[in-house]
């Protein structure tokens, strides 16, 4: 089986990473990891050995330990029929860099990072509208936003840093409608070509 091609998704809280990554797998297939969502998802279940301790790094706008998070999404991987995945939201920091690099990375193909920019502004006043239309995360609110872009600024910031060093970086303005935005990721995606490889 050949390795999974992987592209990595970053950017602030609310510069509509979900929303994009729905998009590229509507048009190119791909499936869409959410390493949030494997972590809520992991936090929900009854007879998780994880559970509380997920809880209580997301309540406090910290980063969950890297081992559980890769496994989550290793886990994900290989119970998929696909081979091409979007990981969103990972990795954001070094300890889940380092994580990565040492038990996944060899695993898989990397293809390039998608990064999406975006001012604070924009991003706090799109969480705290989803909050208020009920998005049910318990970190959409001013003091759960603070801390979480204190982490972006602090310890997502230099691992974008890092992949830009290795030319992986592809970046895409988020200040624009949904649709914009796309029009320019799309771009990006036909260019990787039939193989899946630049």
């Amino acid at each position: 089986m050949a390795k999974p091609k992987v592209i990595f998704v970053l950017g602030a809280p609310g510069a509509g990473k979900g929303t994009q990554c729905q998009k590229i797998v509507d048009t190119f297939g791909y499936v869409h990891l959410s390493a949030g969502d494997l972590l809520r998802e992991e936090r929900a279940k009854p007879d998780s050995k994880y559970g509380e301790l997920i809880e209580n790094y997301i309540r406090e706008g910290k980063i969950v330990p890297v081992e559980i998070t890769c496994s989550l999404l290793e886990n994900a991987m290989q119970r998929s029929e696909k081979n091409k995945f979007l990981i969103d939201g990972f990795p954001r920091n070094q300890n889940n860099l380092d994580g990565w690099n040492s038990t996944v990375a060899n695993n898989v193909h990397q293809l390039f990072v998608l990064f999406f920019e975006c001012p604070k502004e924009a991003c706090v006043e799109r969480c705290l509208g989803r909050g208020a239309a009920g998005s049910g995360r318990s970190d959409d609110n001013m003091q759960s936003l603070e801390k979480r872009f204190n982490t972006f600024i602090t310890e997502t910031q230099p691992i974008v840093k890092y992949y830009d060093q290795k030319g992986l970086v592809r970046r895409v303005d988020a200040t624009k409608s949904p649709d914009e935005v796309f029009a320019e990721v799309k771009i990006l995606f036909e260019n990787i070509g039939a193989g899946g490889d630049f």
